[in-house]
């Protein structure tokens, strides 16, 4: 597969918590930028309830952790426009969804991008905040009369079949439910890291150390190269309205 990153375009890339955008899109990103390309990342909340030690780790706390760790991390992918939406972690499937799309809506309005990157249906782990938020995002961009192309994460099959008990033993996963695996040929995109563009990624992810200690607890820095040296999309319907858009 050929990978065309200036064929994106201006690019934002919306998610629920910081380190989602890292893990998913960071290399994407990274090859964005270095490319000249404007690159504008949303963060949704904080992940201020990111931790599965709340007595240590307080909300106000992890926020503050949080929000340094994303700056340190977008410094290094070369992202320097960073927006933050300012929900609280863990509501989102409960926010009156006009309330989400439209503070989406408002950062598409101003962006103006040619492509949105974000989650799918599944949420990837079929996290609530993870899901809540790709809805908003084709609900926001369903207002416009040009809408921005939307590629969402998807689990590829040949990274599946390699890593399916790692990601079960890191117990990312918020269901019964999984992921269906795509194959490569199904893709609309695949990035596969060089060497130095996995350095960066790395980097940026051990930025975020309060949510990368948990997966190095499970496998190795080099299994979690390996997993996270591909990123891989798939292309979202996006229907224009008929009247009444923005653009």
């Amino acid at each position: 597969m050929t990978v065309d990153i200036a064929g994106l375009g201006r690019i934002l890339s919306v998610w629920a918590h910081p380190d989602d955008e890292t893990f998913l899109a960071g290399g994407v990103m990274a090859a964005a930028r270095q490319l000249g390309q404007d690159v504008v990342c949303v963060s949704a909340t904080d992940g201020e309830h990111g931790t599965d030690d709340p007595a240590a780790w307080p909300p106000e706390r992890l926020g503050r952790l949080r929000r340094w760790e994303a700056t340190a991390a977008m410094s290094i992918l070369g992202v320097d426009d960073h927006r933050w939406l300012g929900f609280e972690d863990g509501t989102l499937d409960g926010i009156d969804p006009r309330a989400g799309c439209e503070a989406i809506a408002v950062v598409i309005d101003e962006v103006r991008p040619d492509t949105v990157l974000t989650f799918g249906p599944d949420g990837m782990t079929y996290h609530p905040d993870h899901i809540a938020v790709g809805q908003w995002v084709l609900a926001a961009c369903d207002r416009f009369a040009a809408p921005p192309r939307v590629l969402t994460a998807a689990l590829d099959a040949d990274r599946h079949r390699r890593f399916r008990e790692r990601l079960e033993t890191w117990s990312i996963y918020m269901t019964d439910e999984r992921p269906t695996p795509v194959e490569r040929d199904a893709l609309a995109l695949q990035l596969d890291l060089d060497d130095e563009a996995l350095d960066r990624k790395m980097a940026a992810l051990h930025a975020m150390h309060s949510q990368v200690t948990p997966a190095l607890a499970v496998m190795s820095a080099l299994e979690l190269r390996s997993l996270y040296g591909h990123e891989s999309f798939v292309a979202a319907d996006v229907v224009a309205p008929s009247s009444g858009a923005r653009r």
